[in-house]
């Protein structure tokens, strides 16, 4: 039997918490889904903790339910997210080529991510992604992989994901109570991008509008990388309010016409 890993995926939204644990076999790049779990979200609010004590309860249900489907114990996962506080800008990064011969390394294409890295921002924010768009190579722009190639000064272009500080640190105490370590936070518009785009359409530009209960993550690729990312406050909460105020319905009946009309 081939040997297999135990992926976890948790997906914190505002309307529910969803675990999911694969069994990944690496020769055979093959991921089979052995657990999954949607449970209800208590104590959050558009993406975001606001009862840290009832958005842990809610992790753990979340959590244990999977456990049981899967018949595996979770210690740790990636967590995606999305909320307001998710923000972006694209950086730029120069280094010259250490390599006396001229050669790019991988240690080059480090250190010039490492440069695109190095921007102003507000103390409430951290770094959540680096993603390079390409790389320049003497002025030779469009370069998808450096390493190998010749040449003295390697540039690249970035797109960089932030995320909120005290948001983070909320929502790892939650993690930490229900047991989890957190290998990585992934922001949810590149995790909807990996799952629904293909290579064409991130090639020839797309923008991927993933809706939620109340908030909306929005993700635009150009030439095959991102070039914007960010949410906005709104989600599908906002239409069914409307249509119970428009259609003067209650909130129940406004929520079943609406996911009639989208089915």
């Amino acid at each position: 039997m081939s040997r297999s890993d135990l992926v976890v995926g948790l997906d914190i939204g505002s309307s529910k918490i969803v675990t999911l644990v694969g069994q990944y076999y690496p020769e055979e790049e093959r991921l089979n889904v052995i657990g999954v779990s949607n449970f209800p979200a208590e104590g959050m609010r558009k993406g975001q903790i606001v009862d840290i004590e009832k958005a842990t309860q809610s992790m753990i249900k979340s959590i244990e339910a999977a456990e049981r489907m899967a018949n595996f114990s979770i210690s740790e996962a990636y967590v995606s997210l999305s909320a307001p506080h998710i923000k972006s800008l694209n950086s730029q990064g120069v280094v010259a080529i250490s390599d006396p011969t001229g050669e790019i390394t991988e240690e080059d294409v480090e250190r010039v991510i490492e440069g695109a890295k190095a921007v102003s921002l507000p103390s409430s924010q951290e770094i959540l992604h680096v993603i390079p768009r390409h790389y320049s190579v003497d002025g030779q722009s469009g370069v998808v992989d450096p390493v190998g190639m010749a040449g003295v000064r390697l540039e690249v272009e970035s797109h960089i994901v932030t995320a909120s500080t005290p948001a983070l640190r909320n929502l790892s105490k939650c993690l930490d109570e229900s047991g989890i370590r957190v290998l990585d936070y992934v922001f949810s518009g590149f995790s909807s991008a990996e799952s629904v785009l293909t290579p064409t359409e991130k090639e020839l530009g797309v923008i991927l509008v993933d809706m939620g209960a109340s908030v909306t993550s929005l993700t635009i690729y150009h030439e095959g990388a991102p070039a914007y990312s960010g949410v906005i406050p709104i989600g599908a909460k906002n239409v069914t309010n409307d249509l119970a105020i428009g259609l003067r319905l209650s909130l129940d009946d406004a929520e079943e016409l609406k996911l009639k009309l989208t089915a």
